[in-house]
């Protein structure tokens, strides 16, 4: 497997923890452990991910996060404490990845792995709280149902097809960009940054 494989399959699943963390990592475990996943020989060190309680913690966090996701206000608090795990978990996930036996990109992938995360969580987290301003809460229902199908449906092609990952990551990130984006101007049309002071 070549270096823009493995950036690209880092990148994604990176990427991916930053919007579901625990079905990442479940998802993966279960794919390994079930033979789904071709992995290649250079993933080894993702075996972690298919040990019995990793995968069984990892199922009943994902299931928790299932459920707070679609309760409006709850997915945001949600997303506040996930903050501080998400980045962390993406950039773990993202140095199982590489090589260990070259340092120096151990170390790129953790700063790169963390920093994707938290650009794809910050991208969730805001887009979510435009999405809860809505006064029905079906729409945030279908947005969080879409993250699912979508977080499971990339993890499948990215471990299927690795020479296809660098593709999903860049898509993946223009993806967050877009969110961030969009997040951004509706913000700054609820707020405008000149309001007319009452006098």
């Amino acid at each position: 497997m070549g270096i823009v494989e493995i950036i690209g399959i880092a990148g994604s699943v990176s990427l991916l923890a930053g919007w579901r963390l625990y079905l990442s990592i479940f998802a993966t475990g279960l794919a390994m452990r079930l033979g789904a996943i071709p992995l290649p020989d250079h993933l080894a060190s993702l075996d972690a991910l298919a040990n019995p309680w990793v995968m069984g913690i990892a199922a009943a966090a994902a299931l928790a996060e299932f459920f707070a996701d679609k309760v409006m206000w709850l997915d945001s608090a949600w997303d506040a404490v996930h903050t501080f795990v998400r980045p962390i978990g993406g950039a773990l996930l993202a140095l199982a990845i590489v090589d260990p036996s070259d340092p120096a990109t151990q170390v790129i992938a953790f700063l790169l792995g963390g920093g994707a995360s938290l650009a794809s969580h910050a991208g969730k987290a805001g887009a979510r709280g435009v999405v809860n301003a809505s006064p029905e809460p079906f729409s945030n229902i279908a947005v969080s149902s879409v993250e699912d199908v979508a977080t499971a449906g990339a993890l499948y092609a990215v471990y299927e097809y690795p020479w296809a990952a660098a593709g999903v990551a860049a898509l993946l990130l223009a993806l967050v960009i877009a969110m961030l984006l969009v997040a951004r101007r509706i913000l700054r049309m609820v707020w405008p940054k000149d309001k007319p002071r009452a006098k």
